[in-house]
């Protein structure tokens, strides 16, 4: 009979057995098809597709451990589970290392084998939705590990390929953890220039006289410990990309030289007399506001506009709420071996989340989800501390759906409920009330007028 709940393969040579395993399966409504030895169990696997397969190890013609083989040759995807009367510690091991899902030994309960053969469907189910999931990714929300599907990403999908065919500067903006250096390695990789290096530096990482010597090389001699030459990032960059991260943090001594390399491709090393010509592609990043870095003297003016030919921005994760669900997914995949799901409510919590480090702290909470969770299914109390303390402190909180809060009315509204629970709680005693909120007697007197509560 059909059936969308799943297609079974019985493997056993006692009539008996092979018969119950049938009528129990079929009363769970999946498609059972028999055989009465391995050889021709691997003929059915050969030629039908089968989501699950159950065989007995001790079998004429072929045992259970070569129908396992070759189910795994054949279909890598169709779970096995062995049975047999004669079991041993050592044949379970060899089955599990071979690809068995499970290991049952004969004489089994009937809701033992129901219970198995449910699950391993459930998780054989699971793992096709995170592999048509992947699928995607790969084909519509992501570009270069860049991953998303809400408008905003979109744009910035199409703009990648538009500006990586051009040698215009970039400048990159974007708060920390949304993913700038990602965007930078996609306009390269996609570049004429893919061929060639794409070298990155952190400005803020170093110290001015360091970060120098990093971009532009020295020469023998140039300052205490140079001894020997040394080729800067821009050197080795020559003919592809550098990216210059924190560029907001470079010192104005260095901007000037940057300026140049910019305008004209030439530079000295630091401590060098001769001039250096290269063609380099730079991109920048920052998470700064630069033209306020301009305003206060901070940044050169004309060093930013030769910087931010092509701007590009990357969006808060928590202005991008729709691409969350796809981002965990994309990082359970990456870090769980096994087919690890978010409840509701945990998958709830976290679009809610503001995400201040964006998609590093998202990428860093779902890692150590999954390191210290030993179910298949994470929970809200899995979730990182913070995440489950704020959802604590707007428990509570009436939904902000439409429409203005008066937020006076509200805070009056608890300020009046805790004088009330005090007096209360103290029958009355209006000194003892107010010690209870840390009031002082004259602040709690005059509350009590404010609101009209006038108890003895």
């Amino acid at each position: 009979m059909e059936s969308s709940k799943g297609k079974i393969l019985v493997i056993e040579d006692e009539r008996s057995m092979r018969e119950v395993l049938k009528i129990l399966l079929e009363e769970e409504e999946y498609e059972v098809i028999t055989a009465s030895d391995g050889l021709e169990g691997i003929e059915q696997v050969r030629s039908n597709p089968f989501d699950l397969i159950i065989t007995d190890i001790k079998m004429p013609g072929a045992d259970g451990f070569e129908v396992l083989r070759q189910v795994k040759n054949f279909s890598p995807d169709t779970v096995v589970i062995m049975v047999t009367a004669f079991g041993t510690t050592e044949s379970a091991i060899e089955a599990m290392k071979i690809g068995a899902y499970d290991y049952v030994n004969k004489p089994f309960k009937i809701d033992e084998i129901r219970l198995i053969v449910k699950k391993a469907l459930e998780k054989k189910r699971l793992r096709e939705e995170l592999s048509l999931l992947r699928e995607k990714f790969q084909s519509s929300y992501r570009l270069e590990n860049i991953i998303g599907k809400s408008l905003r990403m979109q744009e910035l999908f199409k703009l990648i390929p538009k500006v990586a065919n051009s040698s215009s500067t970039v400048l990159i903006t974007g708060e920390s953890g949304t993913g700038k250096e990602l965007v930078a390695a996609a306009l390269h990789n996609l570049s004429p220039r893919k061929d060639k290096s794409f070298v990155t530096i952190n400005c803020a990482t170093f110290p001015e006289g360091l970060l120098e010597s990093e971009m532009f090389g020295h020469v023998k001699g140039a300052f205490t410990g140079a001894y020997q030459s040394k080729a800067g990032l821009f050197e080795i960059a020559n003919g592809g990309t550098i990216f210059l991260d924190e560029i907001g943090e470079m010192p104005t001594s260095l901007q000037s030289k940057l300026l140049r390399v910019l305008e004209n491709g030439t530079f000295r090393r630091v401590g060098g007399t001769s001039d250096l010509t290269v063609d380099v592609r730079v991109i920048s990043a920052t998470n700064r506001n630069i033209s306020e870095a301009v305003s206060t003297g901070q940044f050169r003016e004309d060093l930013y506009y030769r910087l931010n030919v092509v701007p590009v921005v990357i969006p808060p994760l928590r202005e991008r709420k729709e691409d969350i669900p796809l981002l965990i997914e994309h990082f359970l995949a990456k870090y769980s071996k096994n087919a690890i799901r978010v409840s509701p409510d945990a998958m709830n919590l976290m679009i809610n989340n503001h995400w201040k480090g964006n998609v590093r702290e998202l990428e860093n909470a779902i890692e150590r989800m999954v390191l210290l969770c030993d179910r298949d299914i994470l929970m809200p109390e899995d979730l990182p501390a913070d995440i489950i303390r704020t959802r604590d402190e707007t428990a509570c909180l009436p939904e902000l759906d439409s429409g203005e809060v008066d937020l006076e009315k509200i805070l009056e509204k608890i300020e009046k409920g805790y004088l009330l629970k005090a007096l209360e709680k103290t029958r009355g005693v209006k000194t003892d009330a107010a010690k209870i909120l840390g009031l002082s007697f004259r602040s709690f007197r005059h509350r009590l007028h404010k609101y009209g509560i006038s108890r003895q």
